[in-house]
């Protein structure tokens, strides 16, 4: 709650925006639901939206997989959200609208029904937006040039991939983050531990679907579906750590092991 305090006596800005960035499983949401029940508490209007939320259709990513290259049918990387609505939200909240916020459906693969969306409350004063690439920075081409796993080395030799996810990284999505107020990263010990986490969250899924729902996916298919991820998520927790107005390191257990406040005299200018 200092955080969001925080941003309320530095930004001038109505909601103030919480981004909240870590790897898969490691509790963005379980974090974004508490501080949401406490903000109720208090009888302060709040509203949280993943990332995640902001998914392209999968039409649309199966266009892109066709247009540009095959990974781009899988949601994930930059390029594969849709920046537009995201910022669509940003704007409806900031002239104190009752804003509905998109939902994705992760069994389906495809955006949830807009009669499913939720409803952000008018004069809403802070949003958590949660993602695991929540206030990402794009990398350099050069560390660009070597694949950092087989999923890139096998089926992204030419780079193609790689690149469009950081061109889109490097362009729109830094307008979405340019509104966040505060950036608190979820710091995981290392990306080994992400595939304990996303299997974890999976076997979460699997046990409240109902019966007829699509299958979740084995541990084989996570082992490459997390591959999707690996680039962006060591060049956060390499770069990300110095300029997080909040960094909560983790252990194997997602367990707080330190909380690192940015100082004062380092605070973004507003």
């Amino acid at each position: 709650m200092n955080v969001i305090d925080t941003a309320r006596a530095n930004s001038r800005r109505r909601p103030i925006i919480i981004g909240i960035c870590g790897a898969q499983g490691s509790g963005k949401t379980t974090l974004a639901a508490a501080l949401i029940e406490r903000l109720a508490g208090l009888a302060q209007p709040a509203a949280s939206l993943s990332i995640d939320d902001l998914y392209l259709t999968q039409a649309k990513r199966h266009k892109l997989a066709r247009d540009v290259h095959p990974l781009l049918a899988t949601r994930g990387v930059p390029g594969t959200h849709d920046i537009a609505l995201g910022i669509a939200v940003f704007d409806g909240l900031a002239k104190g609208l009752a804003t509905h916020l998109p939902r994705f459906d992760k069994a389906c693969d495809d955006r949830a029904p807009y009669a499913d969306w939720d409803l952000a409350p008018q004069d809403c004063e802070v949003l958590i937006f949660e993602g695991w690439c929540v206030g990402a920075r794009p990398q350099s081409a050069q560390e660009l040039v070597r694949p950092v796993n087989l999923l890139e080395a096998q089926e992204d030799a030419a780079g193609t991939w790689r690149h469009f996810a950081n061109n889109a990284l490097a362009g729109v999505y830094q307008e979405l983050f340019g509104r966040i107020d505060k950036l608190v990263l979820l710091a995981a010990p290392d990306f080994d531990c992400v595939f304990d986490w996303r299997m974890q969250q999976e076997s979460d899924l699997e046990a409240s679907l109902a019966k007829d729902a699509p299958k979740t996916m084995n541990a084989c298919q996570i082992a490459r579906f997390i591959q999707h991820y690996e680039r962006l998520t060591r060049h956060i927790l390499s770069e990300m750590p110095a300029r997080a107005d909040l960094v909560v390191r983790l252990d194997q257990q997602r367990r707080p092991l330190e909380i690192q406040k940015r100082r004062v005299d380092q605070h973004r200018p507003e």
